[in-house]
């Protein structure tokens, strides 16, 4: 008995460690939290053995005896859940509360008879109740369910860490339940009790199977944990020991048989400081044995983070950058991959870049990159997902343990830049906190060196895209521009051609007009006089038109010549005046000139300045309304002479007057005002009065109206010399 007491003694402690490793490793995590119920069976279940095999009387006995059952009940129930999580199944409440319906028979018959119906002391003689009748095929059935769902997930889609998890759970529930179930069953309900007082012991070789699972193939990350106690455990023993062998020794060999000295309580003293002294060397000692037992895989974070850094400084070409890194995260971390994915960008693809060649489906990429942004963490173990997590579901199809998110805001719903992807550890220990701390200090390095390196690649790129754009367009507006010239030449050959053709019948129809007014041919009413006055005006502007047309065609082909002759512009003037006094007293203006007295000769081209003045105070008459006054004035002022059209129109809008004087241009209120109108009077007149050496005056407030003229230094016409001069048209910028 005293040996069946010490092995369960043993199991017991071993049950309750392994609980308090599974709880404490991570109790977030439903996968832990589930195995630790289970565990928690198993030790309530050795427990219940344990007190019952201690109690001296009967009454105690029973009592234990009878809560023994507990563990058995709810060990089946947790193992089928805890075996669901595992392989990703989902489990609802609904679910949940149904598997344990079945169960419920047992729970009520606790306390009963049902249960237990006779013990003595000490667990002896032990009478088993029928519900042992049903327990077993219960047990039975719920183990095999959950067997069944691991072996399933271990054939179809278990990674190659977890088979190895798998095998030695299913090796360690064999050799516990068999044993079990027969010492604390079968053979009881064949009536031989006994037997069930060595049931419980076979827990072992669950305890055994399920430590191996977790130190050799990271089942749970508790390594340091064991690693560390362990360091901890030897450097204890190790002083004492040494404390203990030094005093011993030196009892045997200094102080035999005398009594306690003040020499002697010195001795101890200086013994007690010097097992003080040796403590934290061998602790060390102790820590890098464990280290080399446990961590195989270890590094040094500082060297790691030092080459590291030393990388992301020296390089700055993106794939090169990546591939170094992914080499250092692989030769210090250990993975068996480590790969770098960014998202597209305006100059790039998406890509992944790494020192492994791995091939990834581009549904599965999409789908990550869907959900990794709502899970608000910058790095993403595969091991803490919720098993029924459908990111958890594809990182694992593709052996990724790790996904670190490159970005700088992780409560941000913008993707980032990408991801840190690494695949589980050589050594298929899991990612321990040192692992993930150093994964996101890298990640947060990375944001800044990948930006930087993603801002140069996409200058370079941009430098080319812009020249191949650049070259593009030149050629694309080199064969536009010769169009337009061809189209333009053909313009001008039209214009001149037409000007041409119209000339020669409309100084027909405005000779034989002025003939029908003079009375060469009789004499005519007043109605039909005052009709035939605005036939012959109308042939008049369209002679003008005509002429600002072939002058257009002749600065383009640099034959616009200015043809300098003796005139009297104050005369000229005059019959300007007159001849459009008509017009303006047709449109109720006031149509005003004082000629001048003893005004100069001037060398100037008479008819090309007569088209200016006449455009001048033509524009003033139709673009005044009605009421409106005209003032033209004509002034010698010692060294210029100035001609000015004043009237009190509708002026020029402040915002349109420096393209003005442009071809084919009209304001917009001018356009509303003479649809008819061509853009080319003003035009011409500037060509006209720069040409002879002039200056264009002009001054306009919209809705008060302008002033339109030139002036003339007398010395520039002076100069003019009555022979031709030739000038072509200023290129328009």
């Amino acid at each position: 008995m005293f040996f069946i007491n010490l092995l369960l003694s043993f199991s017991t402690a071993t049950a309750l460690v392994l609980c308090l490793l599974v709880i404490l490793s991570n109790t977030k995590k439903s996968l832990n939290r589930w195995l630790f119920a289970f565990l928690f069976g198993v030790f309530a279940w050795l427990l219940a053995n344990l007190l019952t095999n201690f109690s001296s009387d009967q009454r105690t006995a029973l009592f234990f005896a009878k809560t023994t059952m507990f563990g058995p009940i709810i060990m089946p129930y947790c193992f089928l859940v805890f075996s669901r999580l595992f392989t990703g199944k989902d489990i609802s409440l609904k679910k949940a509360l149904a598997l344990f319906v079945p169960l419920l028979p047992l729970i009520a018959a606790l306390p009963t008879s049902l249960n237990i119906e006779s013990i003595d002391a000490y667990g002896q003689n032990t009478q088993t109740g029928l519900i042992y009748l049903y327990l077993g095929p219960v047990l039975v059935c719920y183990f095999t369910l959950g067997s069944l769902t691991l072996y399933k997930y271990f054939k179809t889609f278990a990674t190659t860490k977890e088979k190895k998890q798998i095998a030695y759970m299913f090796a360690g529930m064999i050799l516990t339940l068999i044993p079990a179930i027969i010492a604390n069953i079968l053979l009881p309900a064949l009536g031989n009790t006994e037997a069930i007082l060595y049931g419980p012991n076979a827990v072992i070789f669950l305890a055994i199977f399920l430590s191996l699972a977790i130190i050799r193939h990271g089942f749970l990350d508790i390594k340091l944990l064991v690693a560390r106690s362990l360091a901890y455990l030897l450097s204890l023993v190790g002083i004492v020991m040494i404390y203990g062998f030094i005093i011993y020794a030196a009892s045997l060999t200094f102080f035999a048989g005398e009594p306690v000295t003040l020499v002697r309580q010195i001795f101890y003293v200086a013994m007690s400081v010097f097992a003080g002294l040796i403590a934290v060397p061998l602790k060390h000692f102790f820590d890098r044995l464990t280290n080399q037992i446990f961590y195989r895989d270890a590094y040094d974070p500082q060297v790691f983070l030092d080459e590291f850094n030393k990388e992301l400084v020296a390089n700055i070409d993106l794939e090169s950058l990546l591939n170094k890194c992914s080499e250092i995260v692989e030769h210090r971390i250990k993975p068996e991959f480590c790969l770098f994915g960014l998202k597209e960008t305006a100059y790039s693809p998406k890509r992944i870049i790494g020192q492994s060649k791995r091939k990834f489906d581009q549904e599965d990429i999409s789908f990550v990159r869907s959900l990794t942004p709502g899970t608000k963490q910058l790095v993403i173990v595969s091991d803490e997902l919720e098993e029924s997590s459908q990111l958890k579901t594809k990182l694992r199809k593709y052996d990724i343990a790790v996904l670190a998110r490159l970005t700088n805001d992780i409560s941000s719903e913008i993707e980032g830049l990408g991801y840190l992807i690494l695949g589980v550890k050589k050594s298929g220990n899991p990612y321990n906190k040192q692992d993930l701390k150093m994964i996101e200090i890298i990640t947060n390095e990375l944001v800044i060196a990948v930006q930087n390196a993603l801002r140069f690649e996409e200058i370079e790129k941009f430098n080319v895209t812009l020249q191949e754009k650049v070259d593009s367009a030149t050629s694309e507006l080199q064969r536009t521009n010769e169009k337009l010239k061809q189209m333009d030449e053909t313009k001008d050959e039209f214009i001149s051609m037409a000007s041409h053709q119209l000339r020669t019948p409309l100084t027909s129809v405005k000779g034989y007009l002025s003939m029908i007014l003079e009375g060469d041919v009789g004499k005519v009413n007043k109605q039909q006089n005052k009709m035939l006055e605005q036939a012959f005006l109308s042939s008049q502007r369209m002679v003008y038109l005509i002429a600002d047309l072939l002058n257009v065609s002749r600065l383009k082909t640099g034959k616009f010549v200015i043809d300098p002759k003796e005139a009297n512009l104050a005369d000229i003037v005059e019959t300007e005046v007159e001849q459009l006094k008509p017009s303006a007293k047709a449109r109720d203006l006031t149509l005003t000139y004082k000629k001048p007295k003893d005004f100069p000769m001037l060398m100037i081209d008479e008819t090309k300045i007569r088209q200016v003045i006449m455009n001048f105070i033509d524009n003033a008459i139709y673009y005044t309304p009605s009421g409106g006054n005209i003032d033209v004035s004509l002034e010698d002022k010692g060294k210029t002479i100035e001609y000015r059209v004043k009237d009190t129109g509708i002026g020029v809008p402040k915002a349109e007057r420096h393209n003005l004087f442009g071809k084919f241009y009209r304001a917009e209120n001018a356009r509303k005002a003479r649809p008819d109108g061509t853009g080319l009077g003003l035009f011409m007149a500037k060509k006209v009065v720069v040409a002879q050496g002039g200056a264009i005056i002009f001054e306009s407030e919209e809705g008060k109206g302008s002033t339109f003229g030139f002036s003339f230094a007398k010395e520039k016409l002076a100069e003019l010399k009555p022979e031709q001069k030739t000038t072509g048209e200023t290129p328009e910028k």
